[in-house]
């Protein structure tokens, strides 16, 4: 099957095709080119001529019925030998009243006829001589003027003045409607009594190529009601809807009609029949004849509404017996649905915009909320996405996310699970500000409505990308289950029907119960254009903020280089007069120690060892302020070699504490500044022999690993290969333990300066600068640190305590595998 066909088709129509007891191709509903069909309702006749020079091109086989001259006489010579040259004149006029200039009519869009009456010489129906009144209907096609000549009816000549009333009064009705339904229940009353069709409905269809759904109906005693109801889509296949959006009316006079083809069967120039697409007496497909014989019609007639140039639904009426309706009563009906369509545009405008200054009045409460904090208060944000700030609410949503950089902040409803992930594929799909949006999300990414819940993947989604680094806003909603009445089982749409025809009979005596899963509330326009007003204020908002927020990065970026200069300064300023007093508290001791009291000895002694305790952090601070001032060497280098480095000075104390280093696979190549890689290496592989587990708990260990992570500042992917090379993934380097831990609200406290777990002489001693250090080089590389603890041991084995993982980055992408 072709994959053309495939598209539109749903799996379960295909599989319900393959089920038919006898041959039964669906895709051939679905390809046939019934503008192409080749013929004519035989109650008229058809001539194609040249526009040019009159010449008949092509001419209906019935021409000796209809008109009294033989198909073969007219082929090939001017039309004038039969309408002469005045009425040639009048049908070229009329053509170019409703086209432009005369131009050739447009393949796009709703095409455009007249019809005139002709008066043709020869015999009537009594064999008399005598002239042959005919109304006729002319559109241009390409080079060609095709006229179609319907014999008069009895009735005599049509007067406006007569019909015009009944119309007047069906459009004042339709002014006075207050909704859609409404507006339809009024139109299919008034087209009924205008027509006389036994059954008149309307649908409207749900989505371009979806089902339709009976919205009013008017019909007569004894028939099924059929409001309500749903027809599947495959119902009218997609090339009928792009001839009902060209041709506001299609008439059936009779589903038993004998089609009359036309001559030539295939053009000389194009190779093809005559294109038909705007022909009032275009033959109908034998699988729309079956489909009317089916549900009991014998004649019908469709009225096309039309919304934005869209094929919005249908006026259908269906007839117990053969009905022909005259060119000025189907120019009527053709009128009412123009009006129609104009008015239901005018109703659902009006809901729109009333609908619009609804939003809008909550639009301004929620800016008024965000511009009302204080330049240094709360981000944009934090402020949107509150609980209390109607966001969610705003679009009628289940909830909210708003990712920016490394932030997703949400609002509403827990998040999803798989939204996060979905989000940055979805939103490369749109500009940035263009509001992107669907109410069937599963159906968009391939999935059953079963598969898409258990992924955690929402049915309706709608987001507006700020840019195109990721950073995007969206609403979410979950699936709504819509039961609907079918008046054919849509898991079936392929059935054999009485007689062994092909297509299902309709009717409300079989109704089909059938639940619409994997879609949500549909997004209102409305709801789209808020969105982007919102994405406008926010995006000017949230701009403002990083212009303000780079202001106090770089003030703050010169206050922390006086900070440092004024550390470095201070502690080495410091460090001489200190020297002076613990040399001064030795000279004493030495020169006077066997004259002075016990009491004044132990002070002196502690005035030596408070002035070496100061010293020591004065170098801590030395080395933390010189951390800050001088720049670093990057280079690609191989962190197994910075490793062994960092176990020169490190490897002692881990031996000292019965500590086992593990390199569960080889570290990769990456940028950074040798030296002070080296240096975090070693701070954290010492705290690890400091806090390794208690004696008799279990085998004491390190590892030193690489992972990838997703994304900055999300969860990391165990087991991901570092040396990989997905687009926009950092390699994370992991230090992890089996000691005794840090407890969860001590851990931001441990990365501060001189912040220790325990006291100065347990654990090794220390100044309580080592982790500080550590985050200070890392954030000098772009990077980011985080601890985790408890951490599961990679060997569940080896016991020990809860243990501690330092992760952090160096804010540059891998160079690859040594």
């Amino acid at each position: 099957m072709p994959d053309d066909v495939q598209g539109w088709l749903t799996p379960r129509a295909v599989a319900a095709e393959a089920g038919v007891s006898q041959e039964f191709d669906l895709s051939q509903c679905v390809r046939e080119p019934i503008h192409l069909l080749g013929g004519v309702q035989s109650y008229g006749a058809l001539i194609a001529a040249r526009w040019d020079d009159a010449v008949v091109d092509t001419v209906s086989r019935n021409a000796a019925e209809v008109l009294g001259r033989a198909a073969g006489e007219l082929l090939g010579r001017p039309v004038t030998e039969l309408i002469g040259d005045e009425q040639w004149a009048q049908a070229r006029e009329s053509a170019e009243a409703v086209t432009d200039s005369g131009a050739a009519a447009p393949q796009e869009g709703p095409a455009s006829s007249g019809v005139l009456p002709l008066t043709l010489d020869g015999e009537n129906d009594e064999g008399e001589d005598g002239a042959r009144l005919f109304d006729v209907t002319v559109h241009r096609n390409g080079d060609l003027l095709v006229l179609e000549f319907e014999p008069r009816a009895e009735g005599g000549p049509f007067v406006f003045q007569n019909f015009y009333p009944r119309v007047r009064r069906a459009l004042q009705k339709l002014q006075g409607a207050s909704d859609v339904t409404e507006c339809c229940a009024a139109a299919v009353r008034e087209i009924r009594t205008l027509t006389g069709y036994d059954r008149v409905v309307a649908y409207r269809f749900d989505g371009r190529d979806g089902p339709g759904q009976v919205i009013a109906e008017d019909r007569s005693e004894g028939r099924e009601p059929w409001l309500d109801l749903w027809f599947p889509a495959s119902d009218i296949p997609p090339q009928a809807r792009r001839l009902y959006a060209r041709n506001w009316i299609r008439v059936i006079g009779d589903v038993d009609d004998r089609t009359a083809g036309l001559v030539p069967e295939l053009r000389a120039d194009t190779g093809e029949p005559l294109d038909l697409s705007a022909s009032v007496l275009r033959t109908v497909s034998g699988y729309h004849l079956e489909y009317l014989r089916n549900i009991g019609v014998a004649s019908s007639m469709s009225v096309s509404l039309l919304h934005e140039g869209e094929l919005w639904g249908l006026i259908a009426c269906h007839g117990d017996e053969p009905r022909q309706l005259s060119p000025e009563v189907r120019a009527a009906c053709e009128f009412f649905g123009i009006a129609l369509s104009l008015q239901l545009a005018a109703v659902a405008g009006r809901e729109e915009a009333d609908e619009l200054a609804r939003s809008r009045r909550a639009l301004a409460a929620l800016l008024a909320r965000l511009t009302s904090s204080a330049p240094d208060a709360s981000p944009a944000s934090v402020v949107l996405m509150r609980p209390d700030s109607g966001l969610a609410e705003l679009l009628d949503a289940d909830g909210a996310v708003l990712l920016r950089g490394t932030e997703t902040v949400e609002a509403g409803a827990p998040l999803p699970e798989a939204l996060p992930g979905l989000l940055a594929n979805l939103a490369r799909r749109g500009a940035v500000g263009e509001v992107w949006s669907t109410d069937r999300l599963p159906e968009v990414l391939g999935l059953e409505p079963e598969e898409a819940e258990a992924q955690g993947v929402p049915a309706g989604l709608l987001l507006l990308p700020f840019n195109r680094d990721g950073d995007l806003l969206a609403w979410w909603r979950h699936e709504l289950p819509a039961p609907r009445e079918w008046a054919a089982d849509p898991s079936r749409p392929v059935r054999t029907g009485p007689g062994g025809e092909r297509l299902t009979p309709r009717g409300s005596a079989a109704v089909y119960r059938a639940t619409v899963r994997g879609r949500s509330a549909a997004w209102s326009p409305a709801q789209r254009v808020v969105a982007a007003e919102l994405w406008r204020e926010v995006s000017g908002l949230l701009t403002r903020q990083v212009v303000a927020l780079e202001a106090r990065n770089t003030e703050l970026a010169r206050t922390n280089e006086d900070l440092d200069s004024f550390a470095h300064a201070a502690a080495h300023d410091l460090k001489e007069p200190l020297r002076g007093i613990s040399n001064a508290a030795a000279f004493i001791v030495e020169d006077a120690g066997t004259v002075l009291d016990t009491t004044s000895l132990r002070r002196l002694t502690t005035v030596r060892r408070l002035a070496e305790r100061m010293d020591g952090l004065l170098d801590s601070l030395l080395h933390f302020s010189r951390l800050g001032q001088v720049g670093l060497e990057r280079e690609v280098l191989s962190v197994d070699e910075v490793l062994d480095d960092a176990l020169v000075v490190a490897g002692g104390r881990l031996a000292e504490q019965g500590v086992t280093l593990v390199r569960p696979a080889a570290l990769p190549r990456l940028r950074a500044d040798r030296e002070r890689l080296r240096e975090v290496l070693e701070n954290l592989l010492v705290n690890a022999a400091k806090y390794a587990a208690d004696e008799g708990t279990g085998e004491r260990r390190v590892w030193v690993e690489a992972v990838r992570i997703a994304a900055p500042g999300r969860a990391p992917e165990e087991g991901a290969d570092p040396g990989g090379a997905d687009g926009g993934t950092v390699t994370a380097l992991v230090v992890r333990d089996n000691g005794i831990g840090i407890p969860a609200g001590q851990q931001e406290d441990v990365v501060q300066l001189f912040r220790r777990l325990h006291r100065r002489d347990e654990r090794g001693g220390g100044s309580g600068v080592g982790l500080a250090v550590v985050k200070r080089i890392v954030e000098r590389h772009g990077g980011r640190l985080w601890l985790e603890s408890p951490a599961a041991a990679p060997d569940a084995d080896c016991g020990g305590g809860p243990g501690t993982a330092v992760w952090f980055t160096l804010g540059e992408p891998q160079e690859g595998r040594p």
